[in-house]
């Protein structure tokens, strides 16, 4: 029979899938003899038949007696009796960590008649009435669906009432007040008390926290982070330890090392007399852990002595949450921390000089996503700029929005298409659809382990928060700090490494992780040097030590997408070892569209050989230009390959120009020419028709010419002493025969061109594969092909039957909302679909051909997931936008030793 709750102490990490990640890692911790309260974990299979029936599984109730019962025996006291009570947290904890997105519910067993037990065996009837409230507020917001802004509203007035600056200073004849008010606030709003059975409080709780996976925001985060909906959460019932119980207690999140910038040593935030909540919801400012060690440095000692042990452990970096009871040190969570782009790659070189992780470890723990946030721009400080407040550079970023003062308007305002940053005094996980949405986030409360900060890390958001000095008037839609009022619609630059917030927008200039990239590490190094700047100078080395083990291990090539000499250059810079894709119609935009329409629109053929003769010096110059950039390497050189109507002229302009001829008595013979011609050409769907292949099978001269302009650059190349190296490759091919006619007349005018020259020239023909059709009948255009190139964003409009300028704007969203995709198939690629399809293409192709050489040159081949994919397919290299060619050799390193 399966079993649904396990003690703490049964379990251990390995577990995550049925304990979740907190609840194998208390587990863990029980384990290694750390001071974890006991308790016991509901498992994610429970929460998972739960969500699919409705309703518990039958035997859940009796185990979780059972565990409760084992737990009173342990701790010696009776959940909720009234003379001295047993309490208990509830929390969630699913397999990977979605911090503040689902529910927690802590003091659960209190009542009206334990509150006095707590009172009497604490000696503390403040205490015993504050954890109380906590709990009817936790309560009726989580499991009773009460809006938590009611109760938020009368603690703030309790305050005013009482003439005291916070919570923390409200006496008991105020709690109690409070305690009353907020009951009546549960009845009015639920129709229902707020139970007094402790065990009924337990089980509605569990059950709200397996709901808790299905709220909104935890969709969204799980969307956001390609987490599956089918994983369930666990819920973790725990003894409660209390760190309210006055100066000698207290609550704090620490990390082994700062998960902002990486540096070694303990960070964390600290606050006394408070409950781990008020920590993470950042609505009190909290105390350093430096400050901690004034107050309780015995406890302060054992918390570093764990700190260690469970960084070594673990082997990396630990985000862990405590308290202090009386003295008393609790260790109530660990898992390892969500960290900044430049934190992980600073900490992955760390632990490998520590000689706690391998390189191949490293590598697996840094990421492609996390070097893209690392060549972002960032502000250029030399520039004047007027200050607006200060606060803790939380993650780090340059990030320049309109400001705005909820969630909802941030999600409004970047619908309509503008940049915002989000000011509020504290996030909450309702906040999370905004966050989502804006550029940065600003907050006046909270530290580095507040709910804003922790998200925003995840998120790759850039972050400033507890920027204490600024008021925040959320209804009035404005905040005020140091004489400086920013309203609604106000522009800010937000600096996330530094904490520091401008008012206007600050220019941007290079990183210093792109310049090391594009001009090498000598370079970078100097100039972090001259800004005695050991941080950029640490990352910057860590970077390339990974880069370079990346490169190392790499199976797959990696290629970009250049259609012009500059863009060859930067990208041979930032090291791509060729070009996968030169797409020669955009050498045609300009001046030139008038040659190629020309060649198009001919009566004759002296009209199209006048106009191909004017165009050969311009194609053979732009691939001598391309080809000296890349000497040495291959260059992949598609053949004109637009829609038709990019290349015609407009026919609305044409039919205007010729309607108001007539209306003057006038005659344009040459716009009626055109006119017609046009009308002769028009495409309903000019993505499938007159382009590719099939262009060059009807406008005679059209390819001859592009085929031409590359043999005799390639020959001229050669002459110079250069090593020209290019491929010719054929687009849209649906049928092997397109490609023999177009590769017999190519093949000829190659022999031809190397006959008069007498350099010898070897120039591979190959194709796009970015039919279905293609894909299918592989095995037959491997025959006649050199090379594959997998086309995968045509590939992928064709698959699916989608016009991507379309649909992604028409209905994506609802898709991604529905489950349809879990991500945009334009932006990952398709597995299941596009993804066999290019499985099927590479095997056939091969099964033909064993030599054939494949690529991969659609948008696709800078995405970190399809980059992995693309490797266990067994392709030879991937092609992608300079920018994104070291974010491809870090994926394709990681993806040879994670696949081992």
């Amino acid at each position: 029979m399966r079993t649904y709750v396990y003690d703490f102490s049964e379990g251990d990490r390995t577990q995550k899938d049925l304990l979740g990640g907190k609840g194998a890692n208390l587990a863990e911790m029980t384990r290694l003899g750390l001071p974890v309260p006991p308790g016991f974990t509901v498992t994610t299979e429970a929460c998972r038949e739960y969500l699919a029936t409705g309703s518990e599984p039958p035997t859940l109730a009796g185990e979780v007696t059972e565990a409760l019962d084992r737990l009173e025996a342990v701790a010696g006291r009776a959940l909720g009796e009234a003379s001295d009570p047993l309490l208990v947290s509830v929390r969630s904890g699913a397999k990977f960590s979605m911090p503040g997105m689902m529910d927690t519910v802590l003091n659960v067993g209190l009542n009206d008649q334990s509150v006095m037990g707590l009172a009497a065996v604490s000696a503390n009837p403040r205490f015993a009435w504050d954890s109380y409230r906590r709990l009817i507020q936790m309560f009726a917001k989580t499991v009773m669906g009460v809006d938590g802004d009611l109760f938020s509203d009368a603690l703030d007035e309790a305050v005013e009432t009482a003439g005291v600056s916070g919570d923390v200073e409200l006496d008991e004849t105020s709690l109690r007040e409070l305690v009353e008010r907020f009951k009546r606030i549960v009845v009015e709003e639920s129709g229902e008390d707020f139970p007094q059975d402790p065990r009924r409080q337990i089980d509605m709780t569990v059950l709200a926290v397996f709901s808790s996976w299905n709220t909104d925001r935890a969709k969204l985060y799980r969307r956001r982070e390609h987490i599956s909906d089918d994983l369930g959460t666990a819920v973790n019932v725990c003894t409660m330890v209390f760190g309210n119980l006055g100066d000698t207690s207290g609550s704090g999140v620490c990390f082994t090392r700062d998960p902002a910038t990486g540096t070694t040593g303990a960070y964390g935030d600290y606050l006394s007399n408070a409950q781990g909540e008020d920590v993470v919801a950042g609505i009190r400012n909290t105390l350093s852990l430096d400050e901690f060690r004034q107050l309780d440095s015995d406890s302060y000692d054992q918390l570093l002595v764990n700190m260690e042990l469970l960084e070594s452990h673990y082997r990396d970096l630990c985000d862990i949450e405590f308290t202090v009871e009386r003295g008393k040190l609790w260790m109530l969570q660990t898992r390892v921390g969500k960290r900044t782009a430049s934190a992980a790659f600073r900490i992955a070189v760390q632990l490998v000089d520590e000689g706690l992780i391998t390189i191949d470890e490293a590598l697996g723990r840094v990421t492609g996503a996390q070097l893209a946030q690392l060549m972002f721009p960032q502000f250029d400080l030399h520039t004047p700029r007027t200050t607006f407040t200060h606060g803790m550079a939380a993650s780090p970023g340059a990030a320049v929005g309109r400001a705005v003062f909820d969630s909802a308007t941030a999600v409004e305002w970047v619908g309509r298409g503008e940049k915002v940053v989000l000011l509020r005094k504290e996030t909450n996980p309702d906040d999370l659809g905004g966050m989502v949405a804006s550029e940065g986030i600003l907050t006046s409360r909270g530290g580095k382990t507040s709910h804003a900060a922790v998200v925003a890390r995840g998120l790759g958001k850039t972050c400033v928060c507890g920027a204490a000095d600024m008021h925040v008037d959320a209804e009035g839609r404005c905040a005020t700090a140091n004489g400086v009022t920013i309203c609604e619609g106000d522009v800010l630059s937000v600096n996330g490494s530094t904490g520091e917030v401008y008012k206007g927008e600050l220019p941007v200039g290079s990183s210093p992780v792109f310049c090391y990239l594009e001009e090498g590490l000598h370079v970078a190094l100097a100039h972090a040097d001259a800004d005695a700047d050991t941080e950029t100078r640490e990352l910057i080395l860590a970077v390339d030590r990974v880069l370079a083990r990346a490169d190392g291990a790499r199976r797959l090539g990696v290629r970009a997408n250049a259609d012009k000499a500059p863009d060859a250059e930067r990208a041979r810079a930032l090291g791509a070892e060729g070009v996968g894709l030169c797409r020669t119609e955009h050498m045609f935009l300009g001046d030139r569209r008038v040659l190629v329409e020309r060649v198009i629109l001919a009566d004759n053929p002296d009209e199209r050989d006048e106009a191909l003769k004017a165009l050969l010096p311009l194609q053979r110059s732009d691939f001598v230009d391309l080809l000296s950039e890349m000497d040495g390497l291959p260059c992949t050189i598609r053949l004109l390959d637009p829609p038709l109507h990019e290349f015609l002229p407009d026919h609305a302009d044409l039919r205007v120009r010729v309607a108001v001829a007539e209306a003057r008595g006038e005659a344009d013979h040459e716009g009626e020419k055109l006119l017609a011609a046009v009308e002769r050409l028009h495409e309903a769907n000019p993505m499938l028709g007159l382009r590719g292949v099939r262009l060059g099978l009807v406008v005679p001269g059209l390819f001859p010419l592009q085929v031409r302009a590359i043999a005799e650059a390639c020959t001229q190349r050669i002459k110079a002493g250069g090593d020209a190296r290019a491929e010719i490759m054929v687009p849209l091919v649906g049928s092997v025969v397109e490609l023999q006619l177009i590769r017999d007349e190519a093949e000829a005018l190659i022999a031809e061109i190397a006959a008069d020259t007498g350099v010898p020239l070897e120039i591979p023909i190959g194709t796009m594969i970015e039919l279905p059709r293609a894909a299918l009948t592989a095995g037959r255009i491997a025959e006649t092909a050199d090379f594959f190139s997998f086309g995968t964003n045509d590939l992928t409009q064709t698959t699916w039957g989608f016009s991507r300028d379309d649909v992604e704007a028409a209905f994506f969203n609802d898709y991604l909302e529905k489950g349809v995709f879990s991500v945009s198939p334009f932006e990952t690629i398709d597995i299941d679909g596009v993804g066999e399809l290019v499985r099927l293409a590479s095997e056939r192709g091969r099964e033909t051909h064993p030599g054939l050489h494949l690529g991969v040159c659609g948008e696709h081949g800078g995405d970190p997931e399809s980059i992995h994919f693309f490797d266990e397919v067994g392709l030879d290299y991937v092609s992608c936008s300079p920018f994104r060619v070291p974010i491809a050799r870090l994926e394709a390193g990681r993806s040879s030793i994670l696949n081992r």
